[in-house]
């Protein structure tokens, strides 16, 4: 069921409201019972409210696009390689 964003026309209170799409619109403000209006909304999805839900929940493990996973983005830090000094060739 979708959430619909109200704004009362005479004191300017908004709400939302969680409604199925097939019930009546609103049309008494619960504070001063004047007009309501409908917000238009951009289709932004689902609104969780509460604990327990967060964006990376359902994240694509993929998402940056360079096929590289979590682990290797929190990987630690690679240690430098020791190296040793090149070898010098004697000239004739």
């Amino acid at each position: 069921m979708p959430t619909y964003d109200y704004v009362c026309t005479s004191c300017n209170y908004e709400f939302e409201e969680f409604q199925k799409m097939s019930d009546p619109l609103l049309e008494v403000c619960p504070q001063c019972k004047g007009k309501l209006r409908r917000k238009i909304g951009g289709g932004a999805g689902l609104h969780f409210k509460g604990s327990g839900f967060y964006i990376t929940d359902y994240k694509n493990k993929n998402s940056s696009g360079n096929g590289s996973s979590k682990k290797e983005k929190t990987a630690k830090p690679a240690e430098k390689k020791k190296t040793e000094p090149a070898k010098k060739e004697k000239t004739v």
